[in-house]
Order: structure tokens, then sequence, then C-alpha cells
């Protein structure tokens, strides 16, 4: 599957020995934060999966905020001279598209190609880095049966006898650390697995929490052919087969919104340490929702805000960037159209800034920011000192000329923000 393409991000070569030597995220895991990558003197590229979007419906800023905070992560870890090894998969048949391609009258596929694409312009806009690996779960259905097989015979995996549809499903019993992720109690689990399309009451289960992982052929719905039976994997072995694919066991960062923590990254952790008997990731890190009208965004509900229709209204995409940056990563948030208003006027006197001959010196900013953004993608806090040192620099004439063009560099490679 086709990515978008990568802007050019300059490279800020000006060191800043007080800032961190580390990139440190919030673990869902553990509750605290965490060194996430590898060390510079390692060598090794840093490993990141995130999870992608089921294409069926334009994205929403509640999409935009989980892909901008990892792309923060991505500057971050290229700031410090990272390579950086990122996968992304695109969930491109399941029920819900499935079932808004039935109530419009069209095909499936082209659904799936018409909102991919929408969602490749919105993330090329707001300058999100693209993945190295962009995957359909259609063009992986392989990897994920693959995966089911090695499942089944290590007893992990199993088929529902005497139902008319003899679906597969995962033994949550057979990873000894389940729970590592998000740490719910069964209560919890079960009213989360359920919200989130799980089926605890289905017959013939072994456990309530047991989750899909093949869902034999039902009648005018795309199936593909396995030793399994014909039809197509759920949506956690499709992740789990897509990162061990492409990343291998142990990688760096597994992210997401924080509602894909229970059930989906506990799940897919699940089948890999089942799978290969090694750590599936070393972090969890999950961003926050973000809210309209008073409830979480949501495609079920309607209560969305489109990229796609503020860019087309004419906001300027780095006002939408910048907006979005203004609050906390990991914060629960709700969009009003004022937080554009103010990040438009913000992101104006950055570009005023450029425009000047010198400035106050540049690299006490660089180093706040870079420090701000190394512990735990700080970005409020690094816009509020860039706010403070644009401020300080029109109103008083400074005598570094490389400022202006500095300040460019700044907020294009670490904040994403083009000026």
């Amino acid at each position: 599957m086709r990515s978008w393409p990568a802007p050019q991000v300059p490279r800020i070569d000006i060191e800043s020995p007080g800032a961190p030597e580390v990139v440190q995220v919030h673990d869902t895991s553990t509750g605290r934060l965490e060194p996430a990558g590898p060390g510079v003197a390692e060598g090794v590229a840093a490993r990141l999966y995130v999870c992608g979007i089921t294409p069926y419906d334009a994205t929403h800023l509640g999409h935009a905020n989980t892909y901008l905070t990892f792309d923060l992560l991505n500057r971050a870890w290229r700031d410090l001279g990272l390579e950086v090894q990122y996968t992304q998969n695109n969930t491109d048949v399941d029920d819900p598209l499935l079932e808004r391609a039935t109530r419009d009258g069209i095909d499936w596929r082209d659904l799936a190609q018409d909102q991919t694409d929408l969602f490749r312009r919105d993330m090329e806009a707001l300058r999100v880095l693209p993945p190295q690996d962009y995957l359909g779960a259609t063009e992986t259905i392989d990897w994920a049966s693959r995966a089911i097989e090695k499942l089944a015979e290590k007893g992990a995996a199993y088929q529902l006898e005497g139902d008319e549809f003899p679906d597969w499903y995962f033994d949550v019993t057979s990873d000894s650390d389940f729970m590592r992720v998000s740490h719910l109690d069964e209560q919890q689990a079960m009213a989360k697995f359920t919200e989130m399309g799980g089926d605890p009451d289905r017959p013939g289960k072994r456990n309530r929490l047991d989750p899909l992982v093949w869902r034999q052929a039902r009648p005018g719905e795309p199936s593909w052919h396995s030793s399994l039976g014909d039809g197509r994997p759920g949506w956690h072995i499709e992740c789990t087969a897509i990162a061990l694919d492409t990343l291998g066991t142990d990688f760096h960062v597994q992210g997401g919104g924080s509602d894909l923590a229970f059930p989906h990254h506990e799940m897919s952790a699940a089948h890999a340490q089942v799978l290969t008997g090694e750590r599936f990731a070393q972090s969890y890190v999950h961003s926050g929702l973000v809210a309209l009208e008073g409830e979480k965004m949501s495609k079920s509900r309607g209560n969305l805000e489109l990229v796609s229709r503020l860019l087309q209204q004419g906001a300027d995409p780095m006002a939408i960037r910048l907006a979005m940056l203004g609050h906390h990563w990991r914060e629960d948030w709700e969009w009003d159209g004022d937080q554009l208003t103010a990040a438009t006027k913000r992101l104006g006197r950055w570009r005023q800034v450029t425009a000047e001959d010198a400035t106050l010196d540049v690299r006490p900013l660089l180093e706040t920011v870079r420090t701000a953004l190394r512990t735990d993608l700080d970005a409020p806090s690094a816009i509020a000192s860039i706010d403070a040192w644009v401020d300080a620099s029109l109103a008083v004439k400074g005598d570094d000329t490389e400022g202006p063009a500095v300040l460019g560099q700044i907020t294009d490679a670490l904040l994403g923000v083009e000026l």
C-alpha cells in the first residue's frame, strides 16, 4: 500500500549539551516516564508501530491527534540522530467498512481506497512523516493466517465446534502475562471488551475474553483461502502479524489512541508473546482522545470535525497542527474553533520573526525546546518557550543574524510546523 510523500525536514546542526540525550515518554504498561528508543551509541534504529485507520470515513481530529503524537516522537528521535523504522497498518477490510459500503451501494474496495487516499492527503497536509511500511490488512492476509496456524499448533487458538460459522479464537489463558499493558480487573476488562465489539457470551468459547482471530466466510462478505477455512483475520492478530513481520520482536514503541490500550494492544501483545516467547514491545504509548460537543469524537456518533473540512474552509494546515499541539499529547481535550483562531495568530507572529534581520540568541531556545520534547513530548511547553522568545525578539533588537532561519528549523524539524 502506497504511503504519502515525506516532507523535507531540516537538520539542525547546533548542539544542545544541556538537553537530554534520550527521549522519555509515559508508558501505559508501567505508569511512568520511560526511555523510548535506543541510545544513540547503540547504532540501531528506533522501531515504532502505530495502529492505523479503518478507512470507511474521513480523518477527524481525534485520528490526527494520534498521528501527530507519534510524529513528535519520530521527529525527536531523528533530531537525536537516530534512524527510525516505522510501520503503520490500514484495516482496509472490516465490518464498519463493509456496512457503510452496503449502505451506500458501492464496492467496499472502492470505499477503502477513496478514504485511504483522503487520509494520506490529510497527513501530507499536516506534514506528518510517513511510515516506511504502510500495509493494508488485505495485503497481509497470509501473514495473519500463518500466525494463527502457529497459535493453533501451540494450543493457543481453537475453532468453535458445532457452530454454523466455526470461527477461530485465541485462548487468553495461554499467555501467562495477560494484562501486561492495561492492568484492568476482570469487571473493567469485560466492560471494555464488550464496548469495543467483543462477544463475551458467544457459545463455545473457552473464556469470555477470548478474541476472534479468524472469521469464517459469511455470505456476501469478502474472504481469503486459508487452511483455517475461507475467511479473514481479526483485528488484533492483523497488527500482531504486521508488526512482527516488519519490526521483529521487542520493538521500541507500540502506539495508538488511549482507547486501544484494551483490548487491542493487550490482545496483540498476548498473541505475540505466545507466538515468539519474547516481548512484543518495550513501551506502550497512548495519546489522549479529542471531544466535540461534550463527547469523544466518533464516527458512530457523528460528532466530528474533519481535517479535510477545515482545509476546504481555508484553514492553514500549519495552524491546524499548531492548535492541536497546544494540548499535551496524553490529555483528553475538546475542540472548538477559537483554538484554530488563536493558533493562526500565533503562526503569524512566528512567521513575522523569520522576516527579521536578527533576533535574540536562538541557542537557549533550541535547548529548551529540545528538552521539552525529549521529556514526554511536551509540545505545549515548547510552544510557550517559542512564544516568549518571539515576543522578546520582536520587542528588543537582537544581534543573532542566524536566529530567524534557525527558528524556522526548530519549528519545522521538531514540531512539524513549517513557517
